[in-house]
């Protein structure tokens, strides 16, 4: 088997395995990987900031959490069917990501890093707080209807897996042609030299505001899908602990690497569950794994090929 044949060769293999795990797992574990493929969404949405651009996104909970509120407002308030907010999650997401990166994408590296953490305490904050009356405060908000699928309700994490790793895959797909494409050629000079770039010809700074928009709007999608899945949310969901955990995924995964945030998902995500029985000391040793992977792979489990594929 050809180099170049091996990755089509591990994923299908992969999304096999994926397709049959409902049948064999048990309801608890099948939870878990919706739960997974709930921050393998957000990782990648992220991994577009980061991995792609290079830009230190340290508040990315808070368009997780803008899309989340969307989405449980418009279903309980105005009863759109909560898989019909997606759009309108995106878009309040991708707005929001708009009004926070124009003046603070001339910020770079750990500056970047700074105001992006007070965003996300900003917007939490402001949750607590019962923004505009209808976030309901710490209490959050209750009754979210389950996502209605060709005429079918999605109840079990069972019926919930093939939705959510069904956007998965369709995330996958796009942002792996995305990467593939002009604009991604364009990022990734960005994130190497800044400089370099714009001296070539690149509009670096409608390019960062495109993908920090992009990337933000995803996740804001994916706040939908994590609505749908609980039917209760609540800031407590969006903190800044949330933010560290996806980026944690895409760097030890490996930073512009699409299965490498894939996988840095499963270990940062599912990995814990394993360790549940050990209680609080389970995320001291899963802290020193990190650190540990960290040093003896410090651009990840399964970085970015030197070919500059996905």
């Amino acid at each position: 088997m050809s180099r170049r044949g091996a990755p089509a060769v591990a994923a299908a293999l992969f999304a096999a395995l994926l397709c049959i795990a409902p049948f064999l797992l048990s309801t608890y574990w099948v939870d878990v990987l919706d739960s997974v493929g709930l921050y393998a969404l957000l990782a990648l949405s992220l991994n577009l900031i980061l991995g792609e651009a290079g830009l230190y996104d340290m508040g990315h909970a808070a368009f997780f959490a803008v899309g989340a509120y969307t989405a449980a407002i418009l279903s309980t308030s105005l009863g759109i069917p909560v898989l019909l907010t997606l759009p309108a999650s995106g878009c309040a997401a991708g707005l929001f990501a708009a009004l926070v990166a124009l003046p603070v994408l001339r910020l770079r590296g750990d500056y970047l890093l700074i105001v992006t953490i007070g965003v996300g305490e900003i917007v939490r904050i402001a949750l607590v707080n019962d923004a505009f009356g209808l976030t309901g405060g710490s209490n959050g908000i209750f009754g979210i209807p389950r996502p209605v699928l060709l005429g079918w309700r999605l109840r079990t994490p069972e019926q919930l897996f093939f939705l959510i790793w069904g956007a998965v895959a369709v995330t996958v797909l796009v942002f792996g042609r995305l990467s593939a494409s002009r604009f991604g050629r364009a990022l990734r000079a960005i994130r190497d030299d800044e400089v370099a770039a714009e001296g070539s010809g690149i509009d670096t700074a409608r390019a960062k505001l495109t993908v920090f928009v992009l990337g933000s709007a995803w996740a804001g999608m994916a706040g939908t899908l994590f609505a749908a899945k609980m039917t209760v949310i609540s800031p407590e969901s969006f903190g800044f602990w949330e933010s560290v955990l996806v980026f944690a995924m895409v760097l030890l995964g490996g930073a512009g690497s699409i299965p490498g945030v894939l996988l840095g998902a499963f270990l940062v995500a599912g990995l814990p569950e394993l360790f549940r029985g050990l209680a609080s000391a389970r995320m001291l040793v899963f802290g020193l794994a990190l650190m540990v992977m960290m040093v003896v792979r410090p651009r990840g489990l399964w970085p970015r090929r030197a070919g500059g594929g996905p």
